[in-house]
């Protein structure tokens, strides 16, 4: 899974803790990679509790990591996370790369 801001890729992770965050935006999880943490305005979803935005979603369900809250998630909303659709399906992300890349060796136009 990309950052939801740059797209950036995640690699292969060395020995401890990552330097990726996870986090909610418009009901999706979405992750963050460590340049973009810099931002301020992250534009991610808020605990109604707390106000904190260290939530994750997770079979259904959005917690919150600061107070423990936990709601039932809204159905997602298509194109949230970072609003450009693929080719095929509408929906961002890998699987789109992975379709055009099968295009590419298969040869299919």
């Amino acid at each position: 899974m990309p950052c939801y801001r740059c797209g950036a890729r995640q690699t292969d992770p060395v020995r401890g803790a990552s330097p990726w965050k996870r986090g909610v935006r418009g009901e999706t999880q979405v992750l963050i990679c460590p340049d973009c943490q810099r931002a301020r305005d992250l534009d991610l979803d808020a605990c109604s509790s707390c106000a904190s935005t260290s939530l994750i979603r997770r079979l259904g369900e959005v917690e919150c990591r600061s107070c423990g809250s936990v709601r039932q998630a809204r159905p997602e909303e298509p194109h949230v996370a970072t609003g450009k659709p693929s080719r095929s399906t509408g929906a961002p992300g890998l699987p789109a790369e992975v379709e055009a890349a099968l295009d590419r060796v298969l040869g299919r136009s």
